[in-house]
C-alpha cells in the first residue's frame, strides 16, 4: 500500500483552509495544496497528482457533488479517493454522498489535532 504524502483540499472557506493546512502539514507532516473552488482546482489538479481529495461540499457557483464528477473525468484522478467534508450531517445527506462514490465524509466541526490521523486510517481503509 502506497503511503498518504499528498492531499489536495478545495474549500471555499479561507478559516477552513488554515485550520485543514496547519492540520495536516504542520501536525500531520503531509504536502497540503489548496483551492478556494471547484473552478480553481479543476485546471491544474491533476498535476498536483494527490494521493487523495478532500473536497468540500457546500460552495457557491459549483458545488462539491459537481466538482467530484468534473474530477472524476480527468485522466489519472478517475480513482484517487475523494473524501467529502461537510457541516450537512443528516443520514440522508452523508449516504447521497457515499453513493456518488466518496470513500468518506469528515464532518465540520472536525478536531484539528486528530485530521491527519484520520485522513490516514480513510486512505488505508480505500487502498
Amino acid at each position: 500500500m502506497p503511503d498518504l504524502k499528498r492531499i489536495v483540499h478545495i474549500d471555499d472557506e479561507p478559516d477552513i483552509r488554515e485550520i485543514v493546512r496547519m492540520s495536516l502539514s504542520l501536525v500531520g507532516g503531509l504536502d497540503v495544496e489548496q483551492y478556494p473552488s471547484g473552478e480553481d482546482a479543476l485546471p491544474v489538479i491533476a498535476d498536483a497528482k494527490p494521493d487523495l481529495i478532500l473536497l468540500d461540499v457546500m460552495m457557491p457557483n459549483m458545488d462539491g457533488e459537481e466538482t467530484y464528477r468534473r474530477i472524476r473525468e480527468i485522466p489519472g484522478l478517475e480513482n484517487t479517493p475523494i473524501v467529502f467534508m461537510t457541516a450537512k450531517a443528516s443520514t440522508t445527506d452523508l449516504a447521497s454522498l457515499r453513493e456518488l462514490g466518496a470513500v468518506d465524509v469528515l464532518i465540520k466541526p472536525f478536531d484539528p489535532m486528530s485530521l491527519a490521523d484520520q485522513v490516514r486510517t480513510i486512505y488505508r481503509n480505500a487502498c
